[in-house]
């Protein structure tokens, strides 16, 4: 899972209101956006989401301030784990080996794992950008998650889209060396395939005209069809988890 626009994008403006929580209260360190004032004490809501990013981790600041959004847009804790060994682009190749989607789905596992128990959650949604869709793959195979939203992941084996157990909703871009159109339909037709089925689940796909890969996470903003691309996603997010999660 590699392409030139896998390491490009532009910093969303704004700064992050929550908080890093570390390692050592969980399984790894991460960022928590809650709907309360940050002056208030925390609690945990009922639902919570978990955001999981793209190989720019939590380096870069978009996947703190898109957190922040949805924790105020669906009134609940969203968690950002930091799945990656080290606070760095993900680039040299011992580097990618150890933080492979599978090994990270691992990590993001553990992490719902413990949220849970130790928050007593009753629903959790994960939404995954590029990498970050590529590990949610794995981890919406479990049930350890009701709802996933994906944009614009990397390559898929048809067997990890069959396993997928919960209902899914995916962002894709127009322009995008990962996941062709060709891709796109065929996997629509996996999850068509299921209609009538015990293992069916709800989806959906939508493909932004005028976008590429990455564009749901680090756009440029001052395009406007990147601009509508990217609130189009999020909205699109927002929308899935309310109908399928709350």
């Amino acid at each position: 899972m590699s392409c030139p626009n896998c390491v490009r994008g532009v910093v969303l403006p704004g700064e992050p209101k929550g908080v890093m929580r570390s390692a050592s209260d969980l399984t790894v360190d991460a960022y928590l956006a809650s709907p309360k004032p940050a002056a208030e004490q925390w609690a945990p809501s009922t639902h919570a989401i978990v955001l999981l990013t793209d190989i720019f981790g939590l380096n870069l600041v978009n996947s703190k301030i898109m957190a922040d959004r949805f924790s105020q847009e669906l009134g609940c804790d969203v968690w950002v784990p930091n799945l990656f060994f080290f606070w760095i682009l993900i680039t040299r190749l011992p580097t990618v080996f150890r933080n492979k989607p599978s090994k990270a789905a691992a990590r993001a596992t553990q992490f719902i794992e413990r949220i849970r128990g130790e928050y007593k959650y009753t629903h959790v949604g994960a939404v995954g950008y590029c990498y970050g869709g590529s590990v949610l793959y794995q981890v919406a195979a479990t049930k350890l998650i009701e709802s996933a939203v994906i944009a614009h992941p990397g390559g898929y084996k048809d067997d990890q889209l069959k396993a997928i157990r919960v209902p899914v909703s995916w962002a894709l871009a127009e322009d995008d060396d990962n996941i062709k159109q060709k891709q796109i339909d065929h996997a629509e037709a996996l999850f068509a395939e299921r209609k009538g089925k015990d293992n069916y689940v709800d989806y959906e796909f939508k493909v932004y005209p005028g976008t590429a890969h990455g564009f749901a996470a680090r756009p440029n903003l001052a395009y406007p069809e990147v601009k509508a691309g990217f609130e189009g996603a999020f909205e699109q997010a927002v929308q899935w988890f309310k109908k399928t999660l709350f």
